[in-house]
C-alpha cells in the first residue's frame, strides 16, 4: 500500500511526463498523430493481402453483425494486440532512456511505465474510437456494448501495466531482455488469434494447443472486444470474469516485482 500511496503523491509528476510523451511523441511529423492508424492500417493491407488473397483465408461472419470482411477482422484483432506490444515495448524501455532522470533525482519510479501506459491508453482510444465508427456504419450494431468495450480496453491497459512493470526494472539489470522480449512478443502473436478464427483448429490440434488458443490472456482481451465490436453482441460472461480477474492480478505481480528489484535501479543504470 505504501507504494501505491507514493504513486499517488506522484501523480503530478505522472500527469507532466505523460502531457510531455503526448506533446513530443509525433513532434516534427508532418502527419502528426495520424501515424498511429496508418501503422495498424498498413499491417492490416500487408497481412489481407497475405492472408486474404494468397492464402484464401476467409473471416468469420460476425453474428449478429453480419459483416464478413477478412480486413476488418484483422484490424479489430491488430489494434489491440498493438496496443499491448507497444506498451510492453516502451515500459521496458522507460527507465534506461531516462537513466539521468533516475540517477539524480529520488521519485516513484513506476511513474516512468504508468506514463508510458497513459500515452498508449490515448493512442488505443483514438484508434478504437475509429474502428468502431468504421464498423458502425458498416452494420455492426455495437453501440449498447460500448461500456463493456470500454472496460475490457481499461483492464487490458492494467493487465498491460503488470508486464511493463516486470520489463522495465528487468531490463536494467539483464540489458539482453529488450532482445529476448521481441522474441517472445513474436511467438505470442501466433498464439494469439490475432490474423485468424481459432475456431479452425478445433478437432484438428491438441488440446493443449487450443487451450492456448482460447485461454492466454491476450486472446481473451480481444475475443471480447472482438464480440462487442466487430459482432456486436454481449461477449460470454465467463471472458468477462477472466479479464476483469487477470488485469488486478498482473498488475500486483508487477507492482511486487518492481519494488523487490528497484532498490539498486539508480546505480546499475
Amino acid at each position: 500500500m505504501k507504494q501505491v500511496r507514493d504513486i499517488i503523491a506522484a501523480r503530478e509528476l505522472l500527469w507532466n511526463l505523460t502531457v510531455r510523451e503526448l506533446k513530443q511523441r509525433y513532434r516534427g511529423s508532418f502527419l502528426g498523430w495520424s501515424w498511429s492508424m496508418l501503422n495498424p492500417l498498413s499491417q492490416m493491407l500487408i497481412l489481407t493481402f497475405v492472408f486474404g488473397i494468397v492464402f484464401g483465408i476467409e473471416a468469420p461472419r460476425g453474428n449478429p453483425s453480419g459483416i464478413e470482411a477478412y480486413g476488418l477482422y484483422v484490424l479489430s484483432g491488430i489494434i489491440p494486440w498493438g496496443f499491448f506490444t507497444l506498451i510492453c515495448q516502451l515500459g521496458l524501455q522507460s527507465i534506461t532512456v531516462n537513466s539521468s532522470l533516475v540517477r539524480k533525482v529520488f521519485f516513484p519510479r513506476e511513474t516512468l511505465v504508468l506514463s508510458q501506459v497513459a500515452f498508449s491508453f490515448v493512442q488505443f482510444s483514438i484508434e478504437m474510437s475509429i474502428v468502431s465508427i468504421v464498423l458502425l456504419i458498416v452494420g455492426s450494431p455495437l453501440l449498447p456494448f460500448l461500456p463493456v468495450t470500454v472496460l475490457t480496453m481499461l483492464c487490458f491497459a492494467v493487465f498491460g501495466t503488470g508486464i511493463a512493470l516486470m520489463l522495465s526494472v528487468g531490463s536494467v539489470y539483464f540489458r539482453d531482455l529488450g532482445y529476448l522480449w521481441t522474441i517472445i512478443s513474436q511467438m505470442w502473436f501466433y498464439a494469439t488469434p490475432v490474423i485468424y478464427d481459432p475456431t479452425r483448429f478445433e478437432g484438428r490440434a491438441p488440446d493443449a494447443i487450443l487451450f492456448l488458443l482460447h485461454w492466454n490472456p491476450p486472446a481473451v482481451f480481444l475475443r471480447v472486444l472482438r464480440h462487442t465490436t466487430y459482432d456486436g453482441r454481449f461477449p460470454g460472461l465467463s471472458d468477462v470474469a477472466f479479464c476483469i480477474a487477470v488485469a488486478p492480478v498482473s498488475l500486483l505481480i508487477g507492482l511486487r516485482v518492481f519494488k523487490r528489484l528497484s532498490h539498486r535501479v539508480a546505480e546499475e543504470v
